[in-house]
């Protein structure tokens, strides 16, 4: 992977912000290069609104002079930009490497157009390679963990790692994924579970650079 392609790819992204919008930033690597160019354009002189899916997030977005305000007190969000762990041509994701999957697909949810920024290594002609991490209550650790493997997941416990919500992550390696929607769907259904990394419908766009050129994926099928 490139960190000169991530950052190519975010400033693509970061284009799309305009004059007084609210602006979701995501969580990440790939995310931290969106939040710096946003920082950029703030310091030429755009003015915008933030919220942060992450505390990691919120606090590089203040030391760049970026105004973030509380998600709690927020309904709804003009633009999210966010990175993915991997996405294919149908603009299907899997998300939370950073473990801030429940709070990036709310903000996600809250948006009107969600952009994820990746470096070609993250596109991939159907996901299901990366593991899909699953927010999951402590209380329920043990039941939750036994329902995903039967799931036909591999589940590994993110070893001394919580959420910002205080929950544990579990990374589950599922050996195929023919069926994302039914796969996300029976993963929500598991009581104890409150997120997971899997974005089937979040996503309107997706600017991915390789080898120093910026491509574009629109929902709908329109590529550029």
């Amino acid at each position: 992977m490139s960190n000169d392609d991530k950052r190519m790819a975010a400033e693509a992204a970061v284009a799309e912000a305009a004059e007084g919008m609210l602006i979701g930033l995501g969580t990440g690597s790939t995310a931290a290069h969106a939040i710096k160019a946003l920082g950029k354009r703030v310091g030429d002189g755009l003015v915008i609104e933030t919220v942060a899916t992450s505390r990691a997030s919120a606090a590089l977005a203040r030391s760049l002079g970026i105004a973030v305000r509380d998600f709690a007190d927020v309904a709804a969000v003009d633009l999210t930009i966010d990175g993915a762990d991997e996405i294919d041509d149908r603009l299907f994701a899997i998300k939370g490497a950073g473990g801030a999957m429940l709070r990036e697909k709310i903000v996600a949810a809250a948006s009107r157009r969600m952009l994820v920024v990746a470096d070609g290594s993250k596109r991939v002609a159907r996901i299901g390679a990366a593991k899909v991490p699953v927010e999951v209550l402590p209380f329920a650790r043990a039941f939750a963990f036994y329902r995903l493997t039967a799931l036909g997941a591999a589940v590994a416990l993110r070893e001394g790692y919580l959420t910002d919500n205080g929950n544990l992550v579990a990374d589950c390696a599922f050996h195929e994924m023919d069926e994302p929607r039914g796969l996300a769907a029976a993963i929500a259904a598991i009581p104890g579970v409150v997120g997971h990394g899997l974005f089937l419908d979040e996503v309107d766009a997706a600017y991915i650079a390789a080898d120093g050129i910026v491509a574009r994926l629109e929902r709908g099928g329109s590529k550029s």
